[in-house]
């Protein structure tokens, strides 16, 4: 296991962060009370350590988009070519090597039902070396988005949570239509959910009164909100995994809420496919990772088989960043 190199304080921050990932300096030292060089100091050192990031996610549930994961087995000598490929794109939030490196998992949220048939109908299709494609569609998501795995650590008690918890948001009625505007202001917030108002009227071309309006509406809406990225190994969680759950119908939602309580889940939904609950896991060994499998999947009712494949190269988080 690699040293530890996170004290308490640090992740109280990150899970402050998991909050609300715009909140200012002054306000999280307040919370947690230290002072606002120690926190500035703090979020320096974190992004240099465990590569901290707060990149502006859309929750495109809000926009009236579908969400898919995409398993795409392949010869080993194209595997890395393709993940790289698939990382570019504008429309693949994650995309690991997976299965000994002959898998590569995408997540994938496509704008358009023409962007998606382009990519699953088309372009993988013809794409040399790829022996096998299965996409299932995110039909209802029991945990992850905006709700951060980090939270299940309780580093932060009640009142420090209520302290730094932003306004819940409310889905509109319709879908959420957005403009170039807010395309611009989104595709800034990708690449930094810290981003200034400064630097979001740059690039907009708007007033900060403007930018602050349509920052808090995409909040509010739910379309935006902020995720923390950071290594997961330096809190001691060395094995990531994909676990595909074949799930009676019945038993289906039951199943997905229980597993969303658990602490190794980041990530539960229910999709399309033999596999009905896809869910993403970190654990600290592989024998940590067979006794949850063994003992808490194991012990759920309606579960009928099961599927787990280890993560052995993250090749992209949320926006493309090759270094």
């Amino acid at each position: 296991m690699p040293p530890r190199t996170l004290d308490p304080l640090d992740l109280k921050l990150l899970q402050a962060l998991e909050l609300d990932g715009r909140a200012s300096f002054s306000r999280i030292a307040q919370v947690l009370g230290v002072s606002d060089q120690t926190v500035a100091r703090r979020f320096r050192r974190l992004r240099t350590t465990v590569r901290l990031r707060i990149t502006g996610v859309t929750d495109d549930s809000r926009l009236g988009r579908d969400s898919w994961i995409a398993r795409l087995r392949c010869t080993p000598d194209v595997a890395v070519r393709l993940a790289s490929a698939l990382a570019r794109r504008p429309d693949t939030q994650y995309v690991d090597l997976i299965s000994g490196g002959t898998e590569v998992l995408c997540a994938m949220r496509p704008r358009s039902r023409r962007e998606r048939d382009e990519l699953l109908l088309e372009r993988l299709q013809r794409t040399p070396r790829i022996i096998g494609v299965s996409a299932h569609c995110i039909l209802h998501s029991f945990y992850g988005g905006p709700v951060g795995w980090l939270r299940k650590s309780s580093g932060l008690d009640p009142d420090q949570e209520a302290a730094l918890r932003p306004p819940v948001a409310v889905p509109a009625a319709e879908p959420v239509v957005l403009d170039d505007v807010d395309e611009a202001m989104l595709a800034t917030l990708r690449r930094d959910g810290r981003a200034t108002l400064a630097e979001l009227q740059a690039a907009t071309g708007q007033s900060e009164t403007v930018v602050r309006r349509r920052l808090e509406r995409l909040r509010t809406t739910g379309v935006l909100y902020l995720a923390v990225e950071y290594d997961h190994e330096p809190l001691g969680h060395g094995v990531e995994a994909m676990c595909w759950l074949a799930v009676a119908p019945h038993a289906l939602a039951a199943v997905g809420e229980a597993v969303a309580g658990h602490p190794e889940v980041r990530f539960a939904a229910a999709i399309t496919g033999r596999a009905n609950l896809a869910v993403s896991l970190l654990c600290r060994t592989t024998a940590d990772l067979y006794a949850y499998l063994s003992e808490r999947i194991g012990a759920l009712s309606g579960v009928q088989s099961m599927e787990t494949t280890l993560v052995l190269r993250r090749v992209k988080v949320l926006t493309y960043d090759p270094g």
